[in-house]
């Protein structure tokens, strides 16, 4: 009984960092549709290529360690994918 217990308080925790996950992608996209000001002060919204290859390794790790599952990892992969300058 207690392996049951144990395997739904898993799937609650991997769905709750799953629904973070894809709150912190809707977030990132979010601040791609800001169109920058004309004030020279206003940071670039265009990360470099290595801080999206760099979160792409992440996203990898996360989806081996089993915290995301496919679907999620699938949809922020091709997130991260279109940033990449190819």
């Amino acid at each position: 009984m207690s392996t049951s217990a144990g395997r739904a308080k898993r799937d609650r925790e991997r769905v709750r960092q799953e629904r973070a996950a894809l709150k912190r992608a809707r977030k990132l996209e979010g601040a791609s549709d800001v169109a920058p000001s004309d004030d020279a002060s206003f940071p670039s919204v265009r990360r470099s290529q290595d801080e999206v290859l760099e979160e792409l390794a992440a996203l990898h790790q996360k989806f081996e360690a089993k915290v995301i599952g496919f679907e999620d990892f699938e949809s922020a992969k091709e997130h991260l994918m279109a940033q990449l300058d190819v």
